[in-house]
């Protein structure tokens, strides 16, 4: 396996963290995200310690700030989980990513973890959801990265997207590739990676260079193959949403030579095989986006299902057969099962959920749980978190983070308390959105690491005006990851996964209509005075 000969670059050092050797590097600083404030360093439960052998289906999910893995029996429970960290550096104002090293090895110690646990025979597949849009540049012959692994929340390619914009690409790129152009996505972060490390775009076009997101990057060091699944592939911007191929157009508006993009397959995998380490042979049966593997877990193939996962930043997803209305949303494929054909969804991306809190609580010298702690009930202070823009509806990349509503009397307990409120309130945003492109909401689900803040999910509740059911199984990502992957061997089939019972805790709104009103008034307005000053700001 390639990744074997990058461990000698790494090393642990006094503090038991694992770090990579120097190298020509930018200076940067660490960014840890971990909204629950649990310490960051690797660990793993024992639940499947003393299991007796079984069939298993292991899953891997590649995140923002840490690797996560789970094994998952043929009864669909979690019999055995890890996790190990995952560093984010910023080595500029709006540069955000990761050392693809270190992706790897994070993947790594979650998987070797895991399979301390469980016994290696037991496991007949293994599945990867993974944080989406991130893009890697990498030498194909050698393996080596190039670049760093640009994260989705990165923001340095503002100005590659506003000269594009500018040139009248903006609806060419929504009505073909169902997405925004914003430097959310991958296609521009694409054109500056080529730009950056192959200016001429000749050993891109002859295949000497291969581009992907973590998917296609955890893929290439656990096959040698290099692919992505078609729902990662729908959230590139280079992506023909109709055909479910490449598009020329798209790629020509980009300069991304076709050669060095993956090769694009279904969801749920027969084709490909892990060829190194304990897991040698076994079918790497799924590649999945997260969200999409969130929704997949919460059955999400029922009409009028939305998944909201709430992590360092938010996605709203529901299943989408027919082309329902803008509104900010975005058009995109949720997974394609074999030969079927892909499931297409509506998808909403908030760029600010826990990392305000992160932010906040750091400002603060406190923990993001403690802080979550201290929130008062209500409170009169707005915060709008766009310190990169705004996404879902409004796709703002010039608006700014403002804070209004201070006062003498305002105390660490209400910022504690609008910054929960600011994710709940732009979850409402993208309801609202949904309701007016006649997306029929009949279960709303939470999920993610703030969907165990009590105090979060009843302010979504309460912005919402909606009651939402809260899962109380953990890592749906990984579940549904594992789901596909035991589809993809027969482990289990789409009955199963119907008649399957997940339990969730229901939360009713608490405010009144009158209140619930004013509230979103005042977030309006707020949102209306970021966006105007980050225009002004501009000189427009």
């Amino acid at each position: 396996m390639q990744w074997l000969k990058w461990w000698s670059r790494i090393h642990k050092c006094r503090c038991e963290c694992w770090v990579l050797r120097p190298s020509r590097q930018l200076p940067r600083s660490k960014i840890y995200t971990n909204i629950s404030g649990s310490d960051r360093r690797r660990s793993r439960t024992q639940l499947g310690k003393f299991l007796p052998a079984e069939r298993l289906v292991a899953a891997l999910d590649c995140g923002t700030s840490s690797t996560k893995a789970i094994a998952l029996n043929s009864a669909g429970k979690v019999v055995a989980e890890s996790s190990a960290p995952l560093a984010i550096y910023t080595p500029r104002p709006g540069w955000v990513e990761h050392d693809p090293h270190e992706v790897i090895k994070s993947a790594t110690v979650a998987l070797d973890d895991l399979l301390e646990q469980v016994s290696s025979k037991s496991v007949v597949a293994l599945g990867v959801s993974n944080q989406r849009e991130s893009l890697v540049l990498w030498d194909r012959e050698s393996g080596e990265p190039l670049s760093p692994l640009l994260s989705w929340q990165d923001r340095r390619t503002r100005s590659i997207a506003r000269t594009l914009l500018d040139r009248g690409y903006g609806e060419t790129v929504r009505r073909i590739s169902g997405l925004p152009l914003d430097p959310m996505f991958s296609a521009v972060k694409a054109t500056w990676l080529l730009n950056t490390y192959d200016p001429k775009r000749a050993r891109a076009r002859n295949g000497a260079l291969v581009m992907g997101t973590v998917d296609s990057w955890i893929a290439w060091n656990l096959t040698g193959v290099c692919t992505t699944d078609i729902g990662n592939a729908s959230r590139m911007s280079l992506l023909d949403i109709e055909t479910g191929q490449w598009s020329a157009e798209l790629l020509d508006i980009f300069d991304v030579p076709r050669e060095c993009l993956p090769f694009i397959g279904p969801s749920m995998r027969s084709d490909v095989a892990i060829t190194n380490g304990q897991l040698a042979g076994r079918p790497l049966g799924a590649l999945v986006g997260d969200s999409h593997a969130a929704l997949f877990s919460h059955k999400g193939w029922k009409p009028g299902t939305t998944k909201v996962t709430v992590g360092t930043g938010s996605s709203v997803m529901t299943t989408a057969p027919q082309v329902v209305g803008d509104s900010g949303l975005c058009r995109t494929i949720s997974w394609q099962l074999t030969d079927d054909r892909p499931s297409l969804a509506l998808e909403a991306n908030i760029l600010a959920a826990g990392a305000t809190l992160s932010w906040l609580a750091g400002l603060l010298n406190l923990t993001p749980a403690a802080l979550a702690d201290e929130a008062k009930s209500s409170t009169n202070v707005v915060f709008v978190p766009a310190f990169d823009g705004l996404g879902a509806p409004y796709w703002d990349d010039a608006a700014v983070a403002t804070v209004s509503g201070l006062s003498l009397s305002t105390e660490r307990a209400d910022l504690a308390r609008a910054a929960l409120d600011s994710v709940a309130m732009q979850i409402a945003d993208v309801f609202e959105a949904l309701n007016e492109a006649g997306v029929a909401m009949t279960e709303t689900l939470v999920d993610g690491g703030m969907a165990r803040n009590t105090s979060l999910v009843s302010a979504i509740a309460n912005a919402s005006g909606a009651s939402v059911l809260v899962a109380d199984a953990a890592h749906a990502s990984a579940v549904g990851a594992a789901d596909l992957a035991g589809l993809s061997v027969g482990l289990w089939t789409m009955n199963d996964l119907n008649s399957r019972n997940s339990t969730y805790r229901r939360v009713e709104p608490e405010q009144s209509a009158d209140v619930r009103q004013d509230k979103r008034a005042k977030w309006k307005t707020a949102v209306q005075r970021s966006r105007e000053y980050g225009y002004d700001r501009r000189g427009k």
